[in-house]
């Protein structure tokens, strides 16, 4: 089963990074999609760019069943979210938290104080919180040990998100030094886009191997962020199932899948497999 660790819908808006330039973008489009790729199912990140992007995940998820789950989010510093997250799983397909903090105002978010009520508070429900984390490695490693009981995921690698070929890499130290802490796993999302060269982008492999025999592959989760990548949705599936011989067996189911599902506490029957994967 392949489950992809992120993807975004949205119903208004455009994005104000390398997403493809639409106001809209369903979870029809994205399941037809998922078919000819053979993606069993997603996690859905809602975008900060619609402001309805919670409601519209909420409702891919009732609307077919078995092929989403969700990591959300809320207004941080706003007093009337301390109350939301006790009753977040209410709220059909919410799994967990994501938090990109891309706005300059949101950038000392995790340094200033500002999401110190949010780590308490996902700590004490069991709620995961990913983060695009690159630029404050070393502070998350802090946080994460002052809540061991708090699972965090690292997006996109936890690579240098403007650049790409080596220099891509230069947080790698501070990455590795997370893979320590048993509560830290790593999405694998996006990484074509961290290359100049052409499908299977080989001069990534080396970087990825390190990292998966870092975190092993429990915590080590193949996505795509779909909407900005530079290939077809297949390459994405096919650069992990295909083109990293170190990548076999077990280790792939989890990798491709399992892996994410039990970080997020998902049962393992939530996804249901398509007949054409």
């Amino acid at each position: 089963m392949i489950i992809d660790a992120q993807v975004h819908v949205w119903s208004q808006g455009l994005s104000s990074g390398e997403h493809r330039k639409v106001s809209r973008y369903t979870a029809e489009e994205l399941l037809a999609e998922m078919a000819v790729a053979k993606v069993d199912g997603a996690i859905l990140h809602p975008p900060s760019w619609d402001p309805a992007s919670n409601e519209v995940a909420s409702n891919a998820v009732q609307r077919y069943p078995g092929k989403f789950a969700i990591l959300g989010h809320l207004a941080i510093d706003q007093p009337s979210s301390r109350d939301r997250i006790a009753h977040w799983r209410e709220t059909p397909g919410m799994v967990g938290l994501r938090f990109a903090l891309l706005k300059p105002s949101e950038r000392t978010w995790h340094s200033d104080g500002t999401m110190d009520w949010v780590w308490a508070a996902a700590e004490r429900t069991g709620l995961p919180i990913a983060l695009l984390a690159w630029r404050f490695l070393p502070a998350l490693k802090t946080i994460a040990e002052r809540h061991p009981g708090l699972r965090f995921i690292v997006d996109h690698i936890g690579l240098v998100r403007p650049k790409q070929d080596a220099a891509a890499f230069e947080t790698l130290p501070d990455l590795m030094a997370l893979a320590t802490l048993p509560n830290v796993a790593v999405k694998a999302t996006g990484a074509p886009g961290y290359s100049t060269q052409p499908y299977p982008y080989m001069n990534l492999h080396d970087g990825l191997h390190r990292i998966f025999d870092a975190f092993g592959p429990n915590r080590f989760f193949w996505g795509t962020d779909l909407t900005r990548m530079p290939c077809s949705y297949r390459q994405c599936v096919t650069m992990f199932t295909e083109e990293l011989p170190w990548l076999q067996g077990d280790d792939l189911a989890k990798v491709m899948g399992r892996g994410i599902c039990n970080w997020l506490d998902l049962e393992p029957n939530y996804f249901i497999q398509s007949e054409s994967a």
